[in-house]
């Protein structure tokens, strides 16, 4: 069995050894210039389009992250090929502990303290009813679910949407279009961990993101095409909205010039909410590749129509 892989930085080797750890009977060869056709699986992260001819070639092809958006984009990769995401490995947990953070921030009311702070002003306020305070999960995939029970685990009230219906026992669902309209404007913080798909793009937008109520704070961990950048600034400097922590945005890295780095209700970090952990990420894709090899099902393929 040979594998092909690929994985750009200066991480490589350290991906390069896990696999050849973990898939000892296997080839494991690092992606250079080399024809893909003579090798049965690629292990891909962040592919260029000249990639796609090549992987066209191989049984399955394994992300080694959790949007699939760079393959959807080429065409030459057949639907015979799987295309198989990584489901979790490590990310849930992350994206819980961002969100429960950055929840409890704005409960707490951390940002107004810290202003109070800059201005050498000493001024407690009285503690919010957590009971009234319901926090908003926009996607209910692997990881919009632990971060919904995390939230409720904590005490708030949790109301999750998504594309259709589920059930997830401690938070109120809701699905479509007139559910997120129902849903939005109960929410003094709304979690965006959607994938990017045509119907997600730009779905947070003047409009929708007008639903929530007065001094509601966004937080995107998902993809930064989610939210049209322009009218979330304008909802913000109007004061309609609280304010926004931000971890994906349209263009990564944020350029040096970008609005978002310098405005007083935007806190960012550098899509850091859910890396990608060598351990457990290794361990997933080399349990499907033994299952495929023993021509059993696996989960986690890409339904490219959905694109998630």
């Amino acid at each position: 069995m040979r594998i092909l892989l690929h994985y750009p930085g200066r991480a490589a080797g350290e991906w390069h050894d896990a696999f050849v750890h973990a898939l000892p009977e296997a080839e494991i060869v690092p992606w250079t210039s080399r024809d893909a056709s003579a090798f049965d699986y690629a292990i891909v992260y962040r592919p260029a389009p000249e990639h796609a001819a090549a992987l066209a070639r191989v049984k399955a092809v394994f992300n080694l992250g959790a949007g699939v958006d760079p393959f959807l984009g080429m065409p030459a990769l057949p639907s015979s090929v799987a295309l198989v995401r990584l489901e979790d490995a490590g990310m849930a947990e992350q994206m819980a502990e961002y969100a429960a953070y950055a929840v409890l921030r704005v409960f707490r009311e951390f940002p107004r303290y810290a202003c109070d702070q800059r201005a050498r002003r000493w001024s407690p306020q009285r503690r919010a009813d957590k009971s009234a305070f319901c926090v908003g999960v926009l996607g209910l995939g692997v990881l919009g679910q632990r971060v919904a029970t995390t939230l409720s685990d904590l005490g708030f009230p949790v109301l999750g949407w998504s594309r259709g219906v589920r059930a997830i026992e401690g938070v109120t669902t809701w699905a479509g279009a007139e559910g997120l309209r129902a849903l939005l404007p109960r929410c003094r913080v709304a979690i965006a961990l959607l994938p990017r798909t045509p119907e997600t793009e730009g779905l947070l937008n003047r409009e929708t993101l007008s639903f929530l109520p007065h001094g509601a704070w966004l937080v995107n961990l998902a993809r930064g095409a989610l939210v049209v950048e322009s009218d979330l600034l304008q909802l913000l400097d109007e004061g309609r909205l609280g304010g926004a922590m931000l971890d994906v945005f349209a263009e990564e890295p944020l350029p040096p010039d970008h609005p978002f780095w310098h405005h007083p209700r935007i806190e960012i970090t550098p899509h850091v909410s859910g890396l990608t952990l060598v351990e457990p990420s290794v361990a997933q894709v080399a349990a499907k590749i033994r299952a495929l090899e023993r021509g059993l099902p696996i989960s986690g393929i890409v339904d490219r129509e959905r694109r998630y």
